[in-house]
């Protein structure tokens, strides 16, 4: 339960479970506690905007001096939800913004390749937790861009409910790749990639069966990848989070969750990808990520993957900045080196770790 909830149970403890109150009463106090939990909702996303924009300056900050940053305003496609289908504006476009990064030594003139970069989360955000990433991108000349996709937090509450997990989402990052595509002649649209950690490999392994032969390789580390399955293990609180938004529970309407699960798409996949996962990993179950090794096997699909042991980190254990995470996600630029033909691609680990941490 977050603080609201927290907050609104106690209230509700004091006023109803200690004091004797009328029918007319209890009505009254509940009413005025849903008001307060609005209230506290309201709070919440207003602090979120803030971070946001202490995280946006923290960017330039942090990598400011490799690369050139920017934050566009796109359109995706209209709202999956929509409380009145005939009102005006209805039926318009979802306007999300996404980050730019371009590595200030390359040549304007000549074309470089492009990773497109969802992040993770159901409700989260594109934040300077990838800096040392970005740097290590920036150092091989990868064009980069990040959509904050429907849902993600720090663009109020409207935006936040416009969530659509597994749905909408894909086509919100595919038409941030578009984007790089229409209007940046340095990008090379014969060489894009796409990548992304935990909700954001989930995203990945769908744009790829979505879109066969618009991007020219993946990775997908720690993937969401059955959404039915993840609904047998996941909390009460988690499920909620689907069932409100997509209307019905998995039990209830499984065609929509497979819809929105990778391992169900797996026959469409036709572009290489690298799929990491890790037993100890504390929120998506390895189970999953073998269901989707399982199937793309059995379609004969082209396909690199590894199975990590236990590693230090858990869910986040190549994304975290010990020299075991610098070494896997070495191993991960070399794949996507084979592909993607970046004109600075690391020689060593110690090169590395100089780009993404001045030392090594």
């Amino acid at each position: 339960m977050n603080y609201v909830g927290c907050i609104w149970g106690f209230c509700l403890f004091l006023c109803i479970g200690v004091l004797p109150v009328s029918a007319q009463q209890e009505s009254e106090i509940l009413g005025q506690l849903k008001e307060l939990q609005k209230s506290g909702e309201a709070v919440k996303h207003s602090f979120d905007e803030v971070m946001k924009k202490v995280d946006d300056v923290l960017w330039y900050e942090r990598v400011g001096d490799v690369a050139f940053i920017d934050k566009v305003y796109l359109c995706g496609p209209p709202k999956a939800n929509k409380p009145n289908p005939t009102a005006m504006g209805a039926d318009n476009p979802l306007k999300f913004w996404s980050y730019v990064f371009i590595p200030k030594s390359i040549d304007p003139s000549k074309k470089y390749p492009l990773i497109v970069f969802a992040h993770s989360g159901v409700h989260s955000d594109f934040t300077t937790y990838y800096a040392h990433i970005i740097r290590e991108l920036m150092a091989q000349e990868y064009i980069v861009v990040a959509a904050e996709y429907r849902g993600s937090t720090g663009y109020g509450s409207s935006y936040y409910q416009n969530i659509d997990y597994g749905g909408l989402e894909n086509q919100d990052v595919y038409a941030s790749r578009n984007y790089m595509v229409e209007n940046y002649s340095c990008v090379d649209k014969d060489r894009i990639g796409i990548m992304g950690w935990s909700h954001g490999g989930m995203i990945t392994l769908m744009n790829l069966c979505t879109y066969p032969g618009e991007y020219k390789c993946g990775f997908a580390g720690v993937p969401v990848c059955d959404v039915i399955a993840r609904m047998g293990y996941a909390t009460d609180n988690y499920r909620k989070i689907f069932s409100d938004h997509i209307g019905k529970t998995a039990r209830n309407n499984i065609a929509e969750y497979k819809r929105r699960s990778p391992v169900w798409n797996a026959e469409k996949l036709k572009d290489p990808v690298l799929i990491h996962t890790n037993t100890s990993d504390d929120d998506v179950n390895v189970v999953e990520v073998e269901h989707m090794i399982r199937a793309l096997k059995a379609y004969g699909k082209k396909f690199d993957y590894q199975i990590f042991q236990e590693a230090p980190g858990g869910h986040s254990f190549d994304r975290i900045d010990t020299k075991e995470a610098t070494e896997i996600r070495y191993s991960i630029y070399k794949y996507l080196e084979k592909y993607l033909k970046p004109s600075h691609p690391f020689k060593s680990q110690r090169d590395m770790r100089r780009a993404a941490y001045r030392f090594n």
